[in-house]
């Protein structure tokens, strides 16, 4: 006997409304993802993003570090399309998948207990997207919720949003038009007390209004964070009990009193090599002390070595204001710079601050050869693209160079960002442009590194840039007393060590990026606001006795290896023409000229060539093909036809008009042949169309 189906029911169903930036904000629980830890269907406008959290039920062996893997998952049909390529199924993360995971992984990381090493994932669908409601703000808030009301440890919940600066109003979660508008492009994450994540880019923005943004955003996110938490008290999950992974203290303690004076030895240099051989001595000398005592001290060695060293390098900050290489708390490490490195390259420019080195070279191309993007959103193409390289001898590490991660991604974003507010528009400079900063040797600051290799390279490859940019990080050291002071200019040690990663890029006028690391559970307004004023004096000694020494200004042409380009444009209507059947107009002009052409479906026409006369002579091609003559114009040219009823007159390269017998001289002749000849010079006036449509010109009323 068959069976017919009930309709399900979700008993656990829940659904809970909000109001964000003027637009609904809906959480539904308990209908989907029933067997991760938690989850969340949550709706921004029409944007709907499914956020799972999961965990493994045990930690994982032999890891000194919280593996949290977050994934932004878009599907193309949240955006009502098909993937390209040949597979039509969505592939490995786009740029912009894996820079919104690194942005949402930031302000939750910090917050997980030190001492869990479970397996935690954060898989957040993308299933549509409302332009007008932010995918990444939504799918962050609903990572948030996620962990707050699964089983999982974690010290949140935080909220984010997204700030735009529009007509000089600031504005929270900005939609489609007015991001289009904004100066401003700033996500904000925060828990009730503190700001933990801060990414933005910005069209030179100041200081104050840049820390205002940040205070407003805060604001908002604390309402929101009163919605979320009404959430947690109603359906929230007492957390998991797991086994501490943290390091035997009494274990700790014994080996760091053997080695401290050692370990202070070893440290007390700005030399990264020279340090790492010390330290090479000491690891051996802790092994054979405690070896029999603690067998398995050899497989947490890395570990015990970082907690050694954050200890000693911590209380050198913080007790004594003394930093490794012996620096002030405000003091920039020696800097330098060079430009036209490489010749065959359009332009390169090598930037070094201490032991990080960062060469910075420039490409310059055709329009057409910017890139194309396959995404959820409306962007389609990139004008300037921007890649990051990090070798492993850039570290003196035996390692092979393989494709890059989601760090170098990020980093590169991070410099392309930078520069987008300084760089000419298309119809000021018709060139696409490619930078990549190869890091040649690292010791802390590389992402701001490229960013001022690039403002090298990029005047050095004559790209008239509307002022320099330079970037700068800081870093933050805290006391339980809750007493902080901020580092200018961290390196290696003093980033792995210190709390906090600010990095700032800018010109002179204002702000360009901003992205900020935590190691804590957030940030007050007075080390904000101390961070943003001490990196702005940072980048101003950059710009004007580093990065201005080295070029005063950028060249006033391109390099003779680049294309030279030429745009223009043409009647849409005549792109017919210029293409011709089968595109054989073009390919004759490419063939003939040694030019390449791209012609766009407004008439734009973009010409590369590797010299000035190449280009000049595929334009005299097309303005050939193009021209009209203006009615009461005299033009001369070439007889280049006698018929009984009058002549042909080339009058423009490639265009013929005809003059009847009429209109050829001032008085009644019988035969054509009587007064013009073939090749003759003559000057024609065009008369405009005659009753049928044609083209009328005369001689005779030419003078």
């Amino acid at each position: 006997m068959s069976q017919i189906s009930t309709p399900m029911e979700f008993k656990n169903y829940k659904v809970f409304n909000y109001t964000l930036a003027g637009r609904p904000l809906v959480v539904e629980t308990g209908k989907l993802a029933g067997l991760a830890n938690g989850s969340v269907l949550i709706r921004y406008g029409e944007t709907a993003i499914l956020c799972c959290a999961t965990a493994s039920a045990k930690p994982r062996d032999g890891i000194d570090f919280l593996p949290l893997s977050v994934d932004y998952d878009e599907r193309m049909y949240a955006a009502g399309k098909i993937p390209g390529g040949y597979l039509k199924r969505e592939g490995k993360p786009s740029e912009k998948a894996v820079l919104t995971s690194r942005v949402i992984d930031r302000p939750i990381r910090p917050l997980f207990p030190k001492d869990l090493r479970n397996d935690v994932a954060l898989t957040l669908t993308v299933m549509s997207v409302d332009p007008d409601c932010s995918p990444e703000i939504t799918a962050m808030i609903g990572a948030s919720l996620a962990l707050s009301i699964s089983d999982i440890p974690w010290n949140g919940p935080i909220g984010g949003v997204f700030m735009g600066l529009v007509d000089g109003k600031l504005v929270v979660n900005p939609t489609e038009a007015e991001q289009k508008k904004s100066d401003l492009q700033l996500t904000v994450a925060a828990s009730m007390e503190k700001v933990v994540m801060i990414e933005a880019g910005a069209n030179e923005v100041d200081d104050e209004t840049m820390f205002n943004a940040i205070m407003m955003a805060h604001a908002e996110i604390k309402d929101l964070l009163g919605f979320i938490n009404a959430i947690i008290d109603e359906i929230g999950k007492p957390k998991f009990d797991y086994p501490s992974c943290e390091l035997d203290h009494e274990m700790f303690d014994k080996v760091f009193d053997f080695c401290e004076k050692d370990m202070m030895i070893a440290l007390d240099t700005d030399d990264k090599n020279i340090r790492d051989e010390r330290v090479v001595p000491i690891t051996d000398a802790i092994v054979e002390k405690f070896g029999e005592e603690y067998p398995e001290i050899g497989g947490m060695m890395d570990e015990l070595i970082y907690k050694i060293q954050k200890k000693i390098v911590r209380r050198w900050l913080l007790v004594d204001k003394k930093r490794v290489d012996g620096r002030r708390m405000d003091q920039i490490r020696p800097l330098g710079s060079e430009v036209g490195l490489l010749p065959r390259a359009h332009g390169s420019g090598l930037f070094t601050r201490g032991q990080t080195q960062v060469l910075t070279v420039a490409t310059l191309g055709m329009l057409s050869e910017a890139q194309m993007l396959d995404g959820i959103d409306s962007e389609t193409e990139k004008r300037y693209m921007h890649h990051y390289n990090m070798p492993g001898f850039s570290t003196g590490e035996a390692k092979s160079t393989r494709s890059p991660g989601r760090r170098e991604i990020g980093h590169g974003a991070l410099a392309e960002r930078s520069l987008v507010p300084v760089l000419p528009t298309p119809e000021e400079f018709p060139y696409a442009i490619r930078l990549v900063s190869d890091v040649v040797s690292s010791n802390g600051s590389t992402s701001q590194g490229s960013v001022c290799g690039s403002t090298l390279a990029l005047m050095d490859a004559g790209v008239p840039i509307k002022a320099p940019v330079a970037g700068i990080s800081c870093g933050l050291i805290t006391a339980e007393d809750g007493s902080w002071d901020i580092m200018l200019d961290i390196q290696g040690l003093e980033d792995f060590y210190g709390d906090m990663d600010f990095k700032v890029a800018g010109t002179h006028k204002g702000i360009t990026s901003i992205q900020m690391d935590l190691k804590v559970d957030g940030l007050t307004p007075e080390i904000i606001k101390a961070a943003l004023e001490q990196t702005h004096v940072g980048r101003d000694y950059i710009i004007d006795e580093v990065l201005l020494k080295a070029i005063a200004e950028p060249r006033a042409e391109v390099s003779k290896y680049a294309p030279k380009m030429t745009t223009f444009k043409i009647d849409p209507d005549k792109i017919r023409e210029v293409i011709g059947k089968g595109g054989s107009v073009i390919q004759k002009i490419v063939a003939e000229s040694g030019a390449k052409v791209d012609i766009e479906d407004d008439g734009t026409i973009c010409i590369a060539a590797a010299n000035g006369e190449n280009a000049a002579a595929a334009k005299a091609m097309i303005d050939a093909i193009v021209f009209e003559p203006e009615v009461g114009a005299v033009y001369t040219g070439k007889v280049t036809g006698i018929k009984e009823f009058g002549c042909f007159v080339e009058y423009a390269p490639g265009k013929e008009g005809m003059v009847h017998i009429s209109k050829i001289a001032p008085k009644r002749i019988e035969k054509v042949e009587d007064v013009l000849a073939l090749g003759d010079v003559v000057k024609v006036k065009y008369m405009g169309l005659d009753k049928k449509g044609r083209m009328d010109f005369s001689i005779k009323d030419a003078d």
